[in-house]
């Protein structure tokens, strides 16, 4: 005697599994708290399996560096935080500093030139969008803004 048939049912074909890593952390809006937040972005990401020394990492060390330097410079308020949040997915790395000057908004994209050589300032940005795949600001809700670098990850 045979078995019974079991009708055909229908599989999904496989997926390789999502994993989304997000760190989020406020800081002081001192040079301090910037210094702090690219410290603890590097320790976050070698953490993640990004080494130190990468070229990932050594990049991620920029983006964090002037983000939070210009928060911290340019979107203070006394009293108040900023905050730094990393997300790492299979493909990008996005960084996101929010400050609550949400008046005092950075150049559009592509309106950052070089400043003067003698300028003090000016140049953070242009860094940011030399390194950064893609970037961005964004209203934050209640208040304030936040600056998004996104950075394409080696396949």
């Amino acid at each position: 005697m045979t078995a019974p048939a079991t009708p055909p049912t229908a599989t999904a074909a496989p997926r390789p599994p999502v994993t989304v890593r997000v760190f989020t952390q406020r800081f002081s809006s001192t040079p301090r708290g910037a210094r702090l937040a690219r410290h603890l972005a590097l320790h976050q990401l070698h953490s993640w399996g990004v080494p130190h020394g990468t070229e990932v990492s050594e990049t991620a060390a920029v983006l964090v560096a002037e983000l939070a330097a210009n928060a911290v410079t340019h979107g203070r308020v006394p009293g108040r935080d900023f905050e730094l949040r990393l997300a790492l997915d299979a493909g990008t790395l996005t960084v996101d500093v929010s400050d609550t000057r949400g008046e005092r908004r950075p150049p559009r994209r592509g309106a950052t030139g070089f400043p003067a050589g003698d300028a003090e300032g000016g140049r953070g940005l242009v860094l940011v969008a030399a390194l950064a795949d893609r970037w961005s600001v964004l209203d934050r809700v209640p208040v304030g803004k936040t600056v998004r670098a996104e950075l394409d990850l080696p396949r």
